[in-house]
């Protein structure tokens, strides 16, 4: 079995991703709330509590084969305020860095190390952080590539995100882990342009990882809506009608066209500011917009459902959005509300996780681990 670290761990969505092929020896993360949720999940035997930079390569047993590390986005969101890996919390990628870095000193540097993160972390500062990023990985001796993941390819959620992988530059590469050049399914003309900006070591490590398309059936968005939620509750015809009248001629027709529809739709919604007004937008293509933790001015996602002259209306409950996430129904959510929503939308989408480990982190881990049974069977001891 292949063993890793989980940072950032949040409730342990990597490692639900990652799956029995991989044993978690080691996971941190500096919420308590976040921590209580991983413990209820996944024991608390190999869990830290506490700041990344309070963390200590001591601290971490063994050698492990691979580092995950989902550092916080709210700096290098689209929506953030623009500090970059300069601001306090998407800085604290340079604290998960330094940890590797010590590893590395020890001669336990993990063979693999993803960094997940959100699409702005390829502009954010015009890309000067995703530059700096690949230069430190490209520093401590792993190959460097990356790719743009959306869970709208799994699951009916609108959730692209950035997928950063280094692979020590030691190991072999599966023939179909990389390409000769980028694959519009992963690698967007940002990419592209910030492969471009990358110079010296950087560049000359940058591979363009590859993995499938999916080719699972889709789970359709209105098989995700429970009936009867416990978490929330139905919202007043009085509220129903407010968030209606919130609505732009746009969406409203889209209520009126889903009304004429002979059965039920479901529509998700967000509230957002459009020229000083607050207006409620709503989708009916059968995908939910991405889960934000509600803060910073982001709202939570309010689902509506429509059949002939009935329009129903309310939050999204912990478990629909956890069902987004690709978390299963056993599956143990906070009871408070916003702290399950906050958990899930900070969370990395499982399936998309179990994707990219079945077809690239697992065959690189794999290949490498038969060479090195080889090496121990032909001489009796390890090369």
């Amino acid at each position: 079995m292949h063993t890793f670290y989980e940072f950032f761990a949040g409730g342990g969505m990597a490692r639900a991703g990652l799956g029995s092929d991989w044993k978690c020896l080691f996971a941190n993360d500096i919420s308590a709330t976040k921590g209580q949720s991983y413990a209820a999940n996944w024991g608390d035997d190999h869990l830290s509590v506490k700041d990344i930079y309070a963390v200590k390569a001591k601290d971490l047993p063994s050698c492990a084969t691979m580092a995950w590390g989902s550092f916080p986005c709210q700096d290098l969101s689209l929506a953030g305020d623009g500090a970059g890996l300069e601001g306090e919390r998407s800085g604290a990628f340079w604290g998960f860095w330094k940890l590797l870095c010590d590893l590395g000193a020890e001669g336990r540097k993990p063979k693999m190390v993803v960094l997940e993160n959100v699409f702005g972390a390829l502009t954010s500062r015009d890309g000067k952080d995703f530059e700096l990023i690949t230069k430190a990985i490209a520093s401590q001796g792993y190959l460097v590539g990356a790719m743009l993941i959306d869970a709208i390819h799994f699951l009916p959620q609108s959730r692209p995100r950035l997928f950063i992988v280094g692979v020590d530059k030691s190991l072999k590469l599966p023939e179909l882990s990389h390409t000769n050049t980028p694959n519009p399914a992963w690698h967007p003309a940002a990419m592209i342009r910030a492969h471009n900006r990358l110079t010296g070591q950087a560049k000359a490590a940058w591979r363009w990882w590859s993995v499938p398309q999916n080719d699972n059936p889709l789970i359709t968005l209105d098989s995700l809506v429970e009936t009867d939620p416990e978490s929330v509750e139905w919202h007043s015809e009085h509220e129903t009608r407010k968030l209606l009248e919130m609505m732009a001629p746009l969406h409203r027709r889209k209520v009126l066209t889903a009304q004429a529809s002979k059965s039920p739709r479901v529509g998700t919604i967000y509230k957002r500011t459009r020229e000083g007004v607050q207006r409620a937008e709503i989708r009916f293509d059968g995908i939910a917009g991405c889960l934000r933790t509600p803060g910073g001015g982001s709202s939570r996602q309010t689902i509506m459902v429509v059949h002939g002259t009935s329009i129903k209306s309310r939050l999204i409950s912990s478990r629909e959005a956890a069902r987004l996430m690709g978390l299963p129904d056993d599956y143990k959510l906070p009871k408070k509300y916003n702290e399950a929503y906050h958990l899930l939308g900070d969370g990395v989408v499982v399936p998309v996780v179990n994707h990219l480990s079945q077809h690239l982190l697992l065959p690189i881990a794999k290949l490498n681990h038969s060479t090195s049974s080889e090496k121990i069977n032909r001489s009796g001891r390890m090369a």
